[in-house]
């Protein structure tokens, strides 16, 4: 079947634009890809593919590439000759590492699907790809974001759900079109100060990571849709010390039409704060 199809592309030949080859059990990418230069979608997923062929470089016209759920260890330095590529779907696959260079070339691309792989680190060449828009990486093994992600000024969507991130880049702030922030399941404590400069976010989704307070301003974002169960917020009153060297946590609550009651910040108070008044009483430092 999988040899019919291809027979049928190759008698297409410059005039193919889609090959799909779904679900075949291919275990090696077919050579005779460049045997049709004006393809523009290719589609192999749901086989057992180690490894792309060099052929692949040929295909310069291709905006479509689709080797989701394969068998792939690397994104390949091939694919950085894909110069039309924008749409990239590498989902479910081995995949570590990026091979050097493999950003260079795409610089058209505006999708990257890399969810349900083994990525625990991604290079700081990432930020080459200047027109990218949506970037997804759920189900890997990232400890952190490379501060070099944040300069991909059109990124639109950004989904880092089940990794193991235990901070962002204050460098977040400089995603200005970023609309919707998924970061659920991961070990974050705080959320940095430039996510308040967000100023087009729309969705975020912070469920199941340990934070416990946000930063001051973060009840001015517009925010259509806020998750954030899971957490352990800060959800008691202040109570006055009963020994003078006590040190308590006070929290200074803002209510937002769409961010209802979120602890904002975190104030450390003396005894004297709560029980006298006096203009030298009231060195209150924020933490």
């Amino acid at each position: 079947m999988t040899e019919k199809m291809l027979v049928r592309a190759l008698k297409g030949g410059k005039n193919t634009r889609i090959v799909t080859l779904n679900g075949k059990k291919i275990t090696k990418m077919p050579s005779v890809l460049d045997k049709l230069p004006g393809l523009k979608t290719l589609d192999l997923q749901n086989n057992q593919i180690p490894k792309v062929c060099s052929e692949i470089s040929t295909l310069t016209q291709l905006t479509v590439l689709n080797l989701g759920n394969n068998l792939l260890k690397e994104i390949p330095e091939e694919m950085k000759y894909l110069t039309s590529l924008k749409k990239l779907h590498l989902f479910g696959n081995k995949i570590r590492k990026f091979a050097s260079g493999v950003c260079d070339g795409l610089q058209n691309l505006i999708l990257l699907n890399l969810n349900n792989n083994r990525l625990t680190w991604l290079p700081q060449e990432i930020s080459r790809l200047k027109r990218l828009k949506y970037l997804s990486i759920n189900h890997n093994q990232l400890a952190r974001i490379p501060k070099e992600l944040c300069f991909l000024k059109n990124l639109s969507e950004l989904h880092l759900n089940y990794n193991q991130l235990i901070c962002i880049p204050e460098e977040i702030k400089f995603l200005k079109k970023l609309q919707k922030f998924l970061l659920v399941r991961n070990n974050i404590e705080f959320l940095p100060k430039g996510v308040c400069d967000l100023k087009n976010l729309r969705i975020l989704d912070i469920a199941g990571n340990i934070i416990r307070t946000f930063p001051s301003g973060f009840q001015n974002l517009k925010l259509r849709e806020f998750y954030c169960e899971g957490n352990p917020l800060f959800l008691k009153e202040p109570v006055t010390a009963v020994q003078q060297d006590d040190a308590w946590s006070l929290q200074r609550w803002k209510i937002s039409g769409n961010l209802q009651l979120v602890p904002l910040q975190i104030l450390i108070c003396s005894y004297k704060c709560f029980n006298q008044r006096g203009p030298n009483l009231f060195g209150i430092a924020q933490v």
